[in-house]
Parts: structure tokens; C-alpha cells; sequence
């Protein structure tokens, strides 16, 4: 049963679900900096500060959840906090940069238990409208995180080092620790709990595999976010070291996020009205058109477009990036109810896997220029494209098979 405050607890879930952004979005203003320092040999090194905690935070979403299922939420929550609590420590103490990448990347397994885990307490308490208007309220709060975290990393940099930064994850894990330990029951009973195994793990990954549907929409949401992560990785060497916007990085950055927030604003009213899948066939659309209509205009310009021009377009490919988010996961979860916290975990890690490498693969080719970026966000949203078409031929096919 969760906490007799509704209002708290959407302020605890918000944070427990904050904690990734906030461990991204932070170390935006000061990555460059930390690479310097710890004698990264590569300048595009410095991108690995964002694919490490991304990396690490993939094979936690494929463990927190079954774990939290056959343990408990409270329990599986506080054992991802001790994990980011420590890989912020061995970040704040590094003396190196493979030091420094190895924190991250425990910091992000434990980031994934309270987000994944988090979500989790809110279906344990309430279901269906209430629960959709429960994570509403959270992804208001959420939403703050890209918008604020670039300024207050660039707030600590103008009166400490950025090892600071990771004080103030470890602060703020603690403050997560004890509210959720003091103020917030267990919302899974114990004769609801299900005991971890791998095969039943390993099943679900098999039948995900197998249905079209879980699987093309699953790599369509991988592609998209595959772009996202190639932008907040590249983000600072672009508007600092391309154009030269040090000063004003928070801003561009926040800005744009807003973005993503109407995105999923227009598309909680539109939704019930249009269908998930029309609004997502529309978002994919655009954001090719925008690409497509990018990337010539980046090659006439030697890989330097005007400044308004690029935030324009990012601005309204991370609107769609929004939709396809929300609908593409939701469509990919559709056929696995029966097994739905085992399939979320692997729909999960196989979205970010497929994230991770095609961001990193596009951030390699970095090279001052967004020739290289515009080339991979017109083709990853053309993978996203082909997929999510794959998909909606295999939902149809098995429409008429089971008819």
C-alpha cells in the first residue's frame, strides 16, 4: 500500500524516476573538462562519460525488475541506490579515464532500479486511469530534470571542480534512500511475490524475439533513441566547441527539451483520439522530413548550418522523438501481457542495447561538423521507419491467423 499522501508520493516517484536524467543531464557542461583532466587520448572520448552510464544501465533494466518481483520493490531499490552511490564515489576520486568510465557504468546499473523499480510501486498501488494519471503528474515533475540539470552542472563549475557533481548524486541518492525508507511502505505483498529465475527470464526474451510485433517495435524505439543518445553525447562538443555557445549551453540545451515536453503533452490529449498507431506513423514521417530536408542543407553548408536553422531542427524532431517514444514501447508491450514485467525488462534492454551501439557508432564519426549526425538521424529514423512497418504487417498477419 503506498503512502496515505498521494501528493508525496508522486514527489518520491519523481525522483526515484529522476535520478538518470539528472545523472546525464548534469555532466553535460562539464565533460569536456573531466576528459581533459583525466587525459582521454580522443576529444569524441569524452562521449563515453554518457554511452558508459547508458551501457551499465542496460543490464540493470534487464535485472532490477525481475529482481524487485521476487524481493520486493523497497529492497531492490535500495540495492541499486548503494550501487550509484559507489560508482559516484569511484567517479569522484578518479585519477583517470578508464577509471572514471568504469563509475559511470556501475552508476548507471544502479540508476536502472530505482527507475525501473519506481514504476513498479506506482502499478502495485494503482491501475488503469489512475495509474496513467499518477504517471502524468511524476513525468510533469520529470520533465524539470533536462531543463534545469544543464544550469545547475554549469552552477557548480563556476565554484568547484567537477567532482562535485557526483557529491551531489550521492547527496541526492541518500535524500532518495532515507525518504523511501522512512516515509514509504512495501507495495508488493509478500504472497504476491514471484521467484527470480533465469529460464523464466529467458523464455520471455525468446517470445519477444519471436512475435513481430514486440520485436519490430522494439528495435524502432532502440533507433530513435539511438539518435537521442548520439545528440546528448555530441551536445557539448556542438553548441560549445562547434558554435562556440559555452556560455549560453544550459539554455540551448533546456530549450530544446521542451520539445519532448509538449510532445508528450499533445500526445496524452490526442492518443484516445487518433490511436497510438496514426500518431506514430505521423511522428516517424516528420521526422525523416526533417532530416531529409537537414542533411542537404548541412553539406551546403560544409557541416555548419546556421544556429537557428539546427535548433529548429531538433526542436521538432525531438517533438516526434516524443511521440514515438511513448507509443512505440506501448505497442511493443501490447501482445505480452501475460508475462508483462519479464518482457518490459528485456523490450527494455534490447531498446537500449540497440540505443547504445548505434550511438556510439554515429558519435565515432563525430568529426566538427553535423554532417555525420544529420547522416545517422535520417537513417536511424528510416530504421525506425522499416520496423515499425515490419511490425504492423506481423500484427496483421496474426490478426488473420488467430480470425
Amino acid at each position: 500500500m503506498q503512502n496515505s499522501r498521494p501528493a508525496e508520493f508522486i514527489a518520491l516517484i519523481a525522483l526515484l524516476t529522476a535520478m538518470v536524467a539528472m545523472s546525464i543531464d548534469t555532466m553535460l557542461p562539464a565533460m569536456g573538462l573531466m576528459a581533459r583532466e583525466l587525459g582521454a587520448a580522443n576529444p569524441n572520448h569524452e562521449q563515453f562519460i554518457i554511452f558508459g552510464f547508458f551501457g551499465g544501465m542496460l543490464f540493470g533494466n534487464l535485472v532490477f525488475g525481475p529482481v524487485s518481483d521476487s524481493v520486493g520493490r523497497k529492497p531492490a531499490i535500495f540495492a541499486g541506490l548503494v550501487l550509484y552511490i559507489a560508482g559516484a564515489c569511484i567517479c569522484a576520486f578518479a585519477t583517470s579515464f578508464p577509471v572514471l568510465i568504469a563509475g559511470r557504468m556501475l552508476q548507471g546499473f544502479g540508476a536502472a532500479s530505482p527507475r525501473v523499480v519506481s514504476i513498479s510501486m506506482v502499478r502495485d498501488g494503482v491501475a488503469g486511469a489512475a495509474m496513467a494519471r499518477t504517471m502524468s503528474f511524476v513525468m510533469s515533475v520529470f520533465m524539470l530534470v533536462p531543463i534545469l540539470a544543464p544550469t545547475i552542472g554549469t552552477g557548480v563549475l563556476l565554484i568547484a571542480s567537477w567532482r562535485w557533481i557526483f557529491a551531489g548524486f550521492v547527496a541526492a541518492a541518500l535524500l532518495a534512500a532515507a525518504w523511501l525508507g522512512l516515509r514509504q511502505s512495501e507495495t508488493l505483498a509478500a504472497d504476491k511475490r514471484l521467484p527470480f529465475t533465469s529460464i523464466a527470464l529467458f523464455n520471455s526474451a525468446r517470445e519477444v524475439a519471436s512475435h513481430p510485433v514486440s520485436l519490430g517495435y522494439t528495435v524502432a524505439v532502440g533507433a530513435i533513441f539511438g539518435a537521442f543518445t548520439n545528440y546528448l553525447a555530441t551536445s557539448r562538443q556542438i553548441f560549445v566547441d562547434q558554435y562556440g555557445q559555452g556560455p549560453y549551453f544550459a539554455l540551448w540545451f533546456g530549450g530544446l527539451a521542451v520539445g519532448i515536453a509538449i510532445s508528450m503533452i499533445v500526445n496524452g490529449r490526442l492518443v484516445m483520439r487518433l490511436g497510438m498507431r496514426k500518431l506514430s506513423k505521423w511522428a516517424v514521417r516528420g521526422f525523416i522530413l526533417v532530416w531529409a530536408i537537414m542533411l542537404p542543407v548541412t553539406l551546403a553548408t560544409a557541416g555548419h548550418p546556421p544556429l537557428p536553422f539546427l535548433g529548429a531542427a531538433f526542436l521538432v524532431s525531438f517533438f516526434f522523438s516524443g511521440m514515438m517514444f511513448g507509443n512505440y514501447n506501448a505497442m511493443a508491450m501490447e501482445p505480452m501481457g501475460h508475462i508483462a514485467g519479464m518482457a518490459s525488462a528485456f523490450t527494455s534492454f534490447l531498446s537500449s542495447l540497440v540505443a547504445v551501439i548505434l550511438g556510439l557508432v554515429a558519435g565515432w564519426f563525430y568529426d566538427g561538423s553535423l554532417t555525420p549526425l544529420s547522416v545517422a538521424f535520417l537513417s536511424y529514423g528510416t530504421i525506425a521507419l522499416i520496423f515499425s512497418e515490419w511490425a504492423e504487417r506481423g500484427r496483421q498477419r496474426v490478426q488473420i491467423s488467430a480470425s
